[in-house]
């Protein structure tokens, strides 16, 4: 794929061997509560093998290393985020860009009055409600205590304590805060399996501790408490505008930007070509919208805000419509054209609508499951993106979903992976 053009970074290349990458398999969960109810609660690995694992990915992070390990969203690319060597070989790794911020992960809300200068009262309650968990919120970085690489020059950073064991017992052992951008190459599919992350990282990183399948599927929500006390949502994620509302206060969250398909690119134009929608190119370079993102000086205040992200190596279009079934003929017309042009074609939709597309309308055809269930579709969204890739598909439609609850953060993923491309079925 198209490495980032303003990354300040080189990216580093893979070594002879990729088993320069240590892979941990994880062969037991982690059980414990802590010491006393209502205190710090501690995970322990319940099996010697495990704790030998996380004690030697700890002391790769201590030593400047950089670990691939799992948490409640996807895997994340963890270094100390006090080192800046440490921090520089995530940003190499992963080819980023290297005024896209990255996220601090703690194990301890106590960590925080060292990171950081202030905790509203809104963001406290919001932590009282949300940590551990998915939601990570932006906060005005304490002077000289992070790599500037962490924050991208900015006087905030963002910060989060993940809700799974594994992530949790590896901060605990490695005693430092650890920023951890997702485990992929700057664009990819973010990796919800270990299996993801050794396929973009091997030879590229330090470890991968395997702890199984991310639960979730989709990164944390950003947010960012304003003076006025409001909660702007500067990245939608697992924890959903509603559920920020029913504690900051019913129209006290603003949602995040550009989310409605109302304001994406413009629906399909009939003087270009049915083979490919406008505003789509391979690779996941993505369209004119987000070049125009990508040529902002603007620096994001979180992940996700500035550059195309999620792509699979096709071109990928979003189809909307007044009616499952307009949506449903438009894109098995589209399909069918791209075919014909030679092609492979991909299609990504909702379970409901199978049955309103022609038998095989894709040489890959992937289903996220039932409209109703938005969570099976977010745990299964990035490993959908992958599967296209390993089908070689050159050209992918996906339907489009509602932009409630979970589905808001879906269709952000998806908007990204397009460029923002969609097509109007009218």
């Amino acid at each position: 794929m198209t490495e980032p053009k303003d990354s300040s970074f080189a990216v580093q290349r893979r070594s002879g061997n990729i088993d320069a990458t240590l892979y941990w398999s994880l062969t037991s969960g982690i059980t414990g509560p802590g010491p006393a109810a209502g205190q710090d609660m501690l995970s322990v690995p319940s099996a010697e093998s495990d704790r030998e694992a996380i004690a030697a990915a700890a002391a790769m992070l201590r030593s400047g290393g950089t670990v691939a390990f799992p948490t409640e969203t996807v895997y994340g690319l963890g270094a100390d985020a006090r080192n800046t060597p440490a921090v520089e070989a995530v940003f190499a790794a992963k080819g980023r860009p290297s005024d896209n911020p990255l996220i601090v992960h703690i194990a301890r809300r106590e960590e925080l009055e060292g990171l950081v200068l202030e905790v509203a009262p809104v963001a406290s309650a919001l932590m009282d409600a949300f940590w551990p968990g998915p939601l990570t919120l932006v906060l005005p970085v304490r002077p000289g205590v992070l790599s500037p690489l962490v924050t991208a020059g900015l006087d905030t950073v963002g910060v989060r304590m993940p809700d799974h064991p594994v992530a949790l017992a590896l901060l605990r052992a490695a005693e430092c805060p650890v920023a951890a951008p997702s485990a992929n190459r700057s664009g990819r599919p973010s990796p919800t399996l270990a299996a993801h992350v050794m396929e973009d990282l091997a030879g590229y990183i330090g470890g991968v501790l395997d702890g199984g399948a991310a639960g979730v599927g989709l990164e944390s929500t950003v947010v960012q408490v304003q003076p006025d006390g409001t909660v702007a949502v500067l990245r939608p994620g697992g924890i959903t505008a509603e559920q920020l509302a029913a504690v900051a206060g019913t129209g006290a969250v603003a949602p995040a930007p550009a989310l409605a398909l109302a304001d994406a690119a413009a629906g399909y134009s009939g003087g270009q070509s049915p083979a490919l929608p406008p505003q789509v190119s391979g690779g996941g370079t993505g369209g004119a919208a987000a070049q125009a993102a990508e040529g902002s000086s603007l620096a994001p205040r979180a992940p996700g805000m500035k550059y195309t992200h999620y792509a699979p190596r096709g071109a990928l279009g979003i189809v909307r419509g007044s009616s499952p079934q307009r949506v449903a003929e438009t894109a098995a017309s589209l399909l069918q054209a791209a075919q014909r042009e030679g092609g492979i074609t991909g299609l990504l939709l909702f379970e409901e609508h199978r049955a309103l597309y022609p038998a095989d309308p894709a040489a890959c055809v992937v289903s996220l499951g039932s409209l109703a269930s938005p969570e099976e579709a977010a745990r299964s969204l990035y490993a959908a993106l992958r599967r296209f890739d390993e089908a070689g598909a050159t050209y992918i439609l996906a339907e489009a979903c509602p932009v409630t609850g979970l589905g808001a953060a879906i269709m952000n993923r998806l908007m990204k992976a397009a460029g923002e491309a969609v097509i109007d079925a009218g």
